[in-house]
């Protein structure tokens, strides 16, 4: 079983380190995103997910037709900064998601960094932060490895990266 490959606007950016300097972001998937790929590869009937160890554990299991039998992949969660318990249900989902192969390309992202040029920093109880939003303009996947990438600024509108794998000699 193969599911695709994630689309732009399934990938969420968030600020993962900011100085003077600019910020570096992170890419990732939320649980709906996960939840619609599964819907729309094995149907709505094919695939069912348990939690245990009060939400610290989840199993994602797929029907198998042919081997008249489900097959899952488990994986552990950690609590999110807000809102611990429903976090930590919806991270452990994801992991076990990636398990199956949803998003895995997410692993090879290259290092996304914004330069301060690019984006609006300011001081909040002396540490720097910012209020700008960031998304994934495009992206190029080949063979489950991200091969092009391009970030727009939401609030500047400002295409602030862009990324192209070089070719391997």
């Amino acid at each position: 079983m193969q599911f695709r490959d994630l689309k732009a606007d399934e990938i969420d950016v968030r600020v993962a380190q900011i100085s003077e300097k600019g910020c570096a972001l992170l890419l990732y998937k939320d649980a709906r995103c996960d939840m619609n790929i599964l819907d729309e590869t094995v149907g709505a009937l094919g695939w069912e997910r348990k939690h245990s160890r009060d939400n610290a554990n989840c199993t994602v299991s797929i029907w198998d037709a042919e081997k008249q039998q489900w097959i899952s992949k488990e994986d552990t969660g950690t609590e999110s900064n807000t809102e611990k318990e429903k976090g930590l249900a919806s991270d452990s989902f994801k992991r076990a998601c990636f398990n199956w192969g949803i998003g895995r390309e997410l692993y090879t992202a290259p290092f996304v960094w914004v330069n301060a040029s690019d984006m609006n920093i300011s001081d909040k109880n002396g540490k720097k932060t910012t209020f700008d939003k960031f998304s994934v303009e495009k992206i190029k996947v080949e063979n489950k490895v991200i091969t092009g990438l391009s970030i727009r600024n939401l609030k500047t509108k400002k295409r602030v990266f862009v990324y192209t794998q070089k070719e391997q000699e």
